[in-house]
């Protein structure tokens, strides 16, 4: 515990967090936690990274902190990192070793089954961790589920920016509409196919749109999910189950594609009817009307 400077005399508590995955999301993080520490202080929140994971450092825990194996840029320097906070060999162990009160989970989505991230999430819960995610894995597969356990355990699943980033639409409906009955919704759930369609309708090819929004960083360097319509309509399945109360892993079929193995959720359909697409690809080259193209997922 840390004291705290305000006049009351209370104390501070400070709480070890945990990052697995070490890519951009908790890389940038990491760096607005230290950018914001007073105003987090103002608000009698303290915190040390005490666990950084992912598949290029392995597991680091350190419960007194990695601050000094932070480099400027955020990223990790390795070569500082003793070996006696690189013994962990699976999450249960290195959460234990980091003595975690929050698990910030990041890795890759994967569409057939959710894995690693869901038994990440159970990890931290089981831990008693708070567990909080950008990984729409866990939403679309295990969501009940992990809420179920969060709930048993007294502890927050929290997964705001798994859809439209930071907008708070999950807490918007958990804090303030808790008795609303949402019937249906329709928006821009891709930011990169949307960047990609207003190129092309200014006439640039598909193929310099895309490359756009990857040097933006809108797109990752490889953007199936985006083009394909693939993460689009995961968020429409998140949104469904979590807003709507609706087991929606099955309309997914309406977006099958060829390009990725069945799976629980994912199912390929002989169909696909385009008016029904929540991105939808355009021929090189070809000018596209906005109005043509419009999502309807409600």
């Amino acid at each position: 515990m840390i004291a705290s400077s305000s006049t009351r005399g209370t104390a501070i508590p400070t709480y070890n967090l945990s990052l697995l995955g070490f890519g951009n999301v908790n890389r940038t993080l990491a760096q607005l936690l230290a950018q914001r520490e007073a105003e987090l202080r103002a608000l009698e929140i303290e915190w040390r990274i005490t666990g950084i994971a992912s598949r290029r450092l392995g597991w680091i825990a350190d419960p007194g902190g990695l601050a000094p194996y932070l480099r400027a840029d955020g990223n990790v320097n390795l070569d500082a990192v003793p070996k006696v906070a690189r013994t962990s060999a699976n999450v249960r162990d290195w959460l234990a070793a980091a003595r975690a009160d929050v698990l910030f989970e990041a890795t890759s989505l994967s569409l057939e089954d959710g894995q690693p991230a869901i038994d990440h999430m159970r990890a931290a819960l089981a831990h008693g961790a708070h567990a909080i995610t950008a990984n729409k894995g866990p939403i679309v597969h295990a969501y009940r589920e992990l809420r179920d356990l969060a709930s048993r355990r007294a502890r927050r699943f929290l997964f705001e920016s798994t859809v439209m980033d930071g907008v708070p639409i999950f807490s918007l409906f958990r804090e303030n509409l808790p008795v609303v009955r949402l019937e249906g919704f329709r928006g821009i759930l891709n930011s990169t196919t949307n960047m990609i369609l207003g190129e092309m309708e200014a006439g640039v090819t598909f193929d310099a749109a895309v490359k756009k929004a990857q040097d933006m960083g809108l797109a990752e360097t490889d953007a199936t999910h985006d083009i394909e319509g693939w993460d689009a309509s995961v968020k429409v399945v998140a949104l469904v189950t979590v807003l709507m109360d609706k087991s929606a892993c099955g309309t997914l079929n309406a977006r099958a594609s060829a390009t990725l193995p069945p799976s629980k959720c994912v199912q390929p359909a002989p169909r696909v009817d385009p008016t029904n697409w929540c991105a939808v690809r355009g021929a090189p080259g070809q000018a596209l009307k906005r109005e043509s193209l419009r999502s309807r997922c409600h």
